[in-house]
């Protein structure tokens, strides 16, 4: 019987690398690794802050999504202005409970203990967020469409 050779270990799979790529796009996860016949293959997502957004003025080309910014670079008077409200998981947050509809809490809103304030959907599965105790909402941390991380801020209610 004739033995399969293996691939040799600096022999990368470009399309189970762009397959990778493509999961941690559908999925909203960060990172994935994968390890097959010795050779492993880590691929990251990097989500950086910026300062502005730009919108698009093609009709065709798609909205712009605001970048996360990192739970680290919340300024820190957010926590003195009421209680931050962090994402329990990594995902993309969607304010309304589908396109076109109202969003479903707004700066200003009062809103009561265990009422949803965004969605956050992982792995195909749409999450709610609760508001931990009633209050008003002072700001919305995130946009629309956009991926977040663990312990990410998201809402403050005071």
């Amino acid at each position: 019987m004739a033995s399969t050779p293996k691939a040799p270990a600096d022999a990368i799979d470009v399309r189970l690398v762009r397959k990778m790529a493509d999961i941690l796009t559908e999925t909203g996860l960060s990172e994935i690794e994968v390890e097959r016949d010795g050779l492993r293959i880590r691929v990251v997502k990097t989500l950086t802050a910026v300062a502005s957004v730009t919108h698009a003025v093609a009709a065709p080309a798609p909205a712009p999504v605001a970048a996360a910014v990192p739970a680290e670079a919340v300024a820190p008077d957010h926590a003195a202005r009421g209680e931050v409200v962090k994402s329990p998981m990594v995902g993309t947050v969607y304010l309304q409970p589908q396109p076109g509809s109202p969003s479903f809490v707004q700066v200003g809103d009062k809103v009561e203990a265990g009422a949803t304030l965004m969605i956050v959907e992982a792995m195909k599965t749409m999450n709610p967020i609760p508001a931990p105790r009633g209050g008003r909402v002072v700001e919305v941390l995130v946009a629309d469409g956009q991926p977040v991380e663990f312990g990410e801020p998201l809402v403050i209610i005071e």
